[in-house]
């Protein structure tokens, strides 16, 4: 019948690179793994499996080297942590879904964002890997439908709880086993991301492509 088929909202992505970095001591973004700044190889990654590749920025960081030659979405919101990247995605752009994840995870390459785009349920408000320790939605790996965003922004523009991973427990959440081990954790600090670089060497294929190829 014309009219009863719902389409399947538009997939973007967005890394998150706004964060103060304050544990790590120096900008995040920049900080160097097999030759490429983290922000360069979570973009490479996601741009393997979606069309549209975003980074979201703080004010003042749009003119930083390492954000400028990226398409950037400028944080409109203060104060609310990774919601301000991700809410101000949803302004920009409300009729989409994003694909969103944080720049500090660099053992989160193509294989596992390829998984998690092929398992997405739009029907569902979102599709996220689940943290292995108590199997809670990890908020940055994540597929977010835009109605759950709208909602979402509602609730925070009324002064209400600005945690994306509150928000995922609180909403009809697809959760996935993650499909390699480690894959969910963040640098912050020069020692962990030392560890991260060993594990990457140590099985490149599970984490991600490389540049250039297709």
């Amino acid at each position: 019948m014309p009219g009863s088929m719902s389409l399947t909202p538009p997939l973007r992505g967005l890394v998150l690179a706004g964060g103060q970095s304050r544990r790590m001591g120096a900008d995040k973004a920049t900080l160097q793994v097999g030759g490429m700044s983290l922000l360069d190889r979570a973009v490479i990654n996601l741009e393997a499996v979606v069309d549209e590749v975003y980074v979201a920025v703080k004010p003042g960081q749009i003119d930083e080297p390492v954000r400028r030659k990226f398409s950037v979405i400028e944080d409109m919101f203060a104060d609310i942590g990774p919601a301000a990247g991700l809410l101000s995605a949803h302004v920009s752009y409300p009729e989409s879904a994003w694909l969103v994840i944080a720049c500090d995870m660099p053992l989160l390459g193509e294989p596992i964002l390829n998984f998690l785009c092929n398992a997405r349920d739009a029907q569902r408000d979102a599709t996220a890997l689940a943290v292995a320790a108590d199997q809670s939605a990890e908020p940055l790996c994540a597929i977010y439908e835009p109605g759950t965003l709208a909602a979402f922004l509602v609730q925070v523009g009324a002064g209400g709880n600005s945690s994306p991973r509150s928000w995922l427990a609180s909403v009809r959440t697809k959760k996935l086993t993650t499909p390699v081990e480690g894959a969910l954790l963040s640098a912050n600090t020069t020692t962990e991301l030392a560890r991260m670089i060993e594990n990457i060497e140590s099985r490149p294929s599970a984490f991600d492509r490389k540049p250039g190829n297709e």
